[in-house]
């Protein structure tokens, strides 16, 4: 048996979801250690045993729920960007989405950060599949002379970090949406530079 059981049926996929949605709530609310199965199985309302026919267990609903958000944002935003003119309106709208998107999905957004607390390989391979994907982009946008000439991970990580962190102050602390005027600060500093 793999970690987790893809259903074949509308009717599994929707206790699935069932399952995710309130293993999601739980884990950004009491924590993964705090979550117990029994635990998300009441708040599905299904029975103990109906999770394990989808999930070997809280581990696998957890990296399940790590991969299923990196593949979300992802989608979103190359579905936002797909008719930008370069890679300047790209980024711009992808942090857009991005932090809109953390603000639908707050309880996931805190899942990510608790990933390295949980499993320290899943949090690395949540953020090192992000960064390769953002790296093939950035080396696409150099090669068509829309990004200078700088090394494409250290650039990729640098992004990741300013969206992680903006996402943070407003999505998390302030719990409002970003501001487009902090986009649009974000976009200046990429663009010119940050000294004199």
């Amino acid at each position: 048996m793999s970690d987790v059981n893809i259903p074949k049926t509308s009717r599994g996929q929707e206790t699935m979801d069932k399952i995710c949605r309130a293993a999601e709530e739980l884990f950004s609310k009491k924590g993964y250690y705090n979550t117990s199965i029994t635990d998300i199985a009441q708040k599905a309302e299904v029975a103990p045993g109906t999770v394990y026919i989808y999930f070997k267990d809280k581990h696998s609903i957890f990296k399940y729920l790590l991969e299923d958000l990196s593949y979300n944002i992802r989608k979103e935003i190359a579905i936002a960007t797909k008719n930008c003119k370069n890679r300047y309106e790209e980024e711009k709208i992808g942090f857009r989405v991005f932090f809109d998107f953390a603000r639908k999905h707050i309880g996931l957004y805190k899942i990510i950060w608790e990933s390295q607390f949980v499993d320290e390989e899943i949090f690395k391979e949540y953020y090192g599949n992000f960064a390769n994907r953002y790296i093939k982009r950035i080396e696409e946008a150099q090669k068509n002379k829309q990004i200078v000439d700088i090394d494409p991970e250290t650039l990729a990580y640098c992004l990741m970090g300013i969206t992680n962190f903006i996402g943070l102050k407003w999505v998390i602390f302030n719990d409002k949406p970003v501001p487009d005027e902090v986009i649009e600060d974000i976009m200046k500093l990429l663009k010119t530079g940050m000294f004199v």
